[in-house]
This record gives structure tokens, C-alpha cells and sequence, in this order.
């Protein structure tokens, strides 16, 4: 039977999920709720 606590306890993330991560999480991009909030800005000001 697995030991699944054993199991975690020996799991390491491979270095390219953890480099997609930091790009993803440090990437600021502009969504739709920004777009709308520029938009709405410009109409008020």
C-alpha cells in the first residue's frame, strides 16, 4: 500500500514548474476588469 505522507514527504518540485510559476505570478498583465476601469476613468475625468 502507499504511504502517501511518505511520498510527499520525498516530493520535489522539478525547477521548470517552479520557474513557470514565478513567471506567471510575477507577470503583471492587464485584464478586462483593468480595461474597464481605464475606460470608465476616462469617461468620468
Amino acid at each position: 500500500m502507499i504511504n502517501f505522507d511518505e511520498e510527499i514527504a520525498k516530493f520535489q518540485p522539478s525547477l521548470e514548474v517552479d520557474q513557470a510559476e514565478e513567471a506567471i505570478f510575477n507577470n503583471d498583465l492587464t485584464d478586462i476588469t483593468d480595461m474597464i476601469e481605464s475606460i470608465l476613468n476616462e469617461k468620468k475625468g
